[in-house]
């Protein structure tokens, strides 16, 4: 496993942890932490024995974005990265899932703050919990900056669009009780469970086909700009294949048998 001094990859099961791990500077982004991010999604694509990623943040806080000091001129905390950006000048926004989307499901686990690029993090994972203290927002225009992460983009895709320019053009914070009623986040637990409850729901997928699950995830966002006569011929192209895999016949077997699937991505 690979991991920085701001980023730490742990394994829970067929799980892999991403912890952004800055916390004196509430995770605010470095390079250090977006080449571990990085590293990571490519690490939990490329491991078939992973089924599913958990996103969380240590301290008790997920993102404050990015480092402003750096933007003032002070540097950027893990120069010793900077070669790995020349080499890749998109990295950066991949770590950031702005235009990367891994293969396998991705939950965030969020407490405290989720702000600025945290919040633009956020918008590209899969499944959402956050604990009943977390902090939502898009800072960026109070600071007069623009939110370049993804979200005049995605956020109107993924909440009405009213709440999206509230979000967007305001610069105020969202508590995780608004977060959730506006539907940015789908589940608010007590402070300090966030983790347990995005593990939880990582071990339901995980006991899932992992062709079926990884099929259906595809299905979803490939299908999400197309019409829905298009996206109807599209999911039939991507779920018919499935239903010829090894797995789908496990899966048969195992309910007549009532026993617990063995997938073997077959």
């Amino acid at each position: 496993m690979g991991g920085t001094e701001h980023l730490t990859v742990e394994r829970e099961g067929a799980t892999l942890v991403l912890t952004l791990n800055r916390p004196e500077a509430k995770n605010a982004l470095s390079l250090s932490l977006l080449v571990g991010l990085y590293d990571g999604w490519l690490e939990a694509d490329a491991d078939d024995t992973i089924r599913s990623v958990v996103l969380t943040g240590a301290g008790g806080t997920f993102c404050a974005g990015m480092d402003l000091k750096a933007l003032a001129g002070d540097g950027m905390a893990g120069e010793h990265h900077r070669e790995r950006l020349r080499e890749d000048p998109d990295l950066h926004w991949k770590a950031m899932l702005r235009h990367h989307r891994p293969r396998k499901p991705v939950i965030a686990a969020v407490e405290g703050h989720c702000v600025a690029g945290g919040t633009e993090m956020l918008q590209g994972t899969d499944i959402r919990v956050a604990g009943e203290s977390a902090v939502f927002g898009l800072y960026e225009v109070r600071r007069g900056l623009f939110p370049i992460g993804g979200s005049t983009v995605r956020l109107p895709r993924q909440i009405p669009r009213t709440h999206a320019l509230e979000m967007l053009l305001t610069g105020r914070p969202y508590s995780a009780q608004e977060a959730a009623g506006i539907g940015l986040v789908g589940r608010v637990v007590p402070d300090g469970t966030a983790l347990d409850a995005a593990l939880e729901t990582a071990e339901r997928i995980n006991a899932c086909g992992p062709l079926a699950v990884e099929a259906v995830k595809a299905s979803v966002y490939e299908t999400a700009a197309m019409s829905e006569q298009e996206g109807l011929a599209a999911e039939l192209e991507r779920g018919w294949p499935v239903f010829d895999t090894a797995d789908a016949k496990e899966g048969a077997r195992a309910f007549a048998e009532k026993r617990r699937p063995r997938f073997r991505r077959e």
